[in-house]
């Protein structure tokens, strides 16, 4: 069993989670239930299949938490250009955040790629 607080993709992704729950808490009141929650949830699953992902037995079990993370990945840069598109982020704050989901993107795959190899 492996821990993940030692792994540098995890820290990233938690803190971009944290920065994502600073960023949507300025969202409008209605989209509490709808683009925030969403927003809020693709982001935190990354962090925590990668630690559910440490916790298993195997390398092939990490990797397929790993994988469900990457899929994450790509929800949350969807929900960023969504909420941008509306107008609820600025440029400048999607263009910061999606550059970390890109990143830890990258991480996650070059993970998977030692785990497997």
């Amino acid at each position: 069993m492996k821990d993940f607080r030692e792994l540098k993709v995890w820290e990233k992704a938690h803190f971009l989670t944290l920065q994502i729950y600073k960023a949507t808490s300025v969202f409008p009141r209605e989209e509490l239930y709808g683009l925030t929650s969403q927003i809020r949830r693709s982001c935190f699953s990354i962090p925590a299949n990668i630690a559910e992902g440490c916790g298993r037995g195997s390398d092939a079990d990490f990797a397929r938490f790993l994988q469900i993370a990457i899929g994450s990945t790509s929800e949350l840069e969807y929900h960023l250009l969504l909420a941008k598109d509306l107008k609820l982020i600025q440029n400048s704050d999607f263009e910061k955040h999606a550059g970390k989901v890109i990143e830890i993107k990258k991480m996650l795959t070059t993970l998977i790629q030692k785990l497997k190899g």
